[in-house]
């Protein structure tokens, strides 16, 4: 019984371990790196990933679109106010 239990065992546990491993391999810590163009090269990267992390989702092109020209209108709505204003030729 406990030999069954290692069989089963045995593969999970590395199989675990190597995900764990691959996990931590895909976060690299640049300070450790000795050459200084690699290891600016890995804090670029680094940032790069950061912000695209921070990026907040793109608003869909349509919705995008409609404020776009809701704002247009109403920009358009207050000059053209502005201009019946103005007295010509008085």
């Amino acid at each position: 019984m406990n030999s069954t239990l290692l069989k089963f065992a045995l593969p999970v546990l590395t199989a675990l371990a190597i995900s764990t491993t691959a996990a931590l391999a895909v976060e690299q810590n640049c300070r450790f790196i000795r050459e200084k163009p690699d290891r600016e090269a890995c804090y670029r990267h680094q940032e790069e990933e950061l912000a695209a992390k921070r990026k907040p989702a793109p608003a869909s092109d349509e919705s995008k679109t409609l404020e776009t020209m809701r704002q247009l209108r109403q920009d358009d709505d207050a000059v053209y106010r502005s201009i019946s204003n103005i007295c010509r030729g008085c």
